[in-house]
């Protein structure tokens, strides 16, 4: 009997991004976890070489969390940030 085709259960697990950028007298830096569906955190340290706006931070840090969710295959992201002008 043919049926369709399973589908793979981890494509729709979602996979979760919390980011924080800062903007400082000291320069520009985020924090970015990344936790897969199954629980396990990868977690980043990032420092910016600009000095533009706290604003430009958060969405510097949002960036390089959809790359690096890219990178590790992560598929349907949750993004989450203390920044409603970045997650909106």
């Amino acid at each position: 009997m043919a049926g369709a085709p399973l589908e793979d259960p981890s494509k729709n697990r979602k996979w979760l991004l919390l980011v924080d950028g800062s903007s400082t007298t000291q320069g520009r830096s985020a924090g970015i976890v990344i936790t897969s569906p199954q629980g396990e955190d990868l977690e980043f340290a990032v420092k910016f070489g600009f000095k533009d706006s706290n604003n430009e931070a958060k969405y510097e840090a949002l960036l390089v969390g959809i790359k690096m969710a890219h990178e590790v295959r992560a598929r349907h992201l949750v993004a989450y940030s203390d920044s409603q002008l970045i997650v909106k």
